[in-house]
């Protein structure tokens, strides 16, 4: 029988980096991009925190639940994040190291919404992204990044 460690180290597929953002200083418009190159400080060309918030993930899979709950538009724009993948489940992979690229990240802990959620998805914005809103990652291995890199957990330490 396995063990709950090994059930929540187990994942069926890697996944795939679908969309990356980028945004030149704050509250500018996030810019897509199809590679990026990420520092230990986060994605050059990103006005983001170095740190464990260095890069910011949010799942594909929820963009269309945070439609269903507010007024406005899900886009990877407009929840600012930086990364989008999909056919990962981030959440099973706090704690851990993702592969993306060349780039090893580990995934921390929940990007919490900001207030701004509301002005940008209307009412209900800020609730819509609670518990959907991502995940904040830290820089193991620098390098770079393309889209439709794979999304691959790397061994549990």
């Amino acid at each position: 029988m396995k063990t709950l460690r090994d059930l929540m180290a187990t994942h069926a597929r890697a996944g795939t980096l679908d969309w990356i953002g980028l945004r030149p200083e704050r509250r500018a418009d996030l810019t897509s991009v199809d590679r990026a190159v990420v520092s230990g400080a986060g994605l050059d060309g990103d006005h983001g925190r170095p740190g464990k918030r260095a890069v910011t993930l949010i799942q594909a899979e929820h963009l269309p639940v945070i439609a269903a709950l507010c007024e406005g538009e899900a886009t990877p724009g407009n929840l600012r994040r930086n990364l989008v993948v999909s056919g990962v489940n981030l959440a099973a992979l706090r704690g851990r190291e993702v592969r993306l690229g060349e780039v090893v990240l580990r995934i921390n802990g929940p990007c919490a919404p900001c207030s701004r959620m509301e002005e940008t998805l209307g009412l209900g914005g800020y609730s819509a992204v609670r518990h959907h809103g991502g995940w904040c990652a830290s820089v193991v291995t620098p390098g770079e990044i393309a889209l439709g890199d794979a999304v691959a957990p790397l061994a549990a330490q």
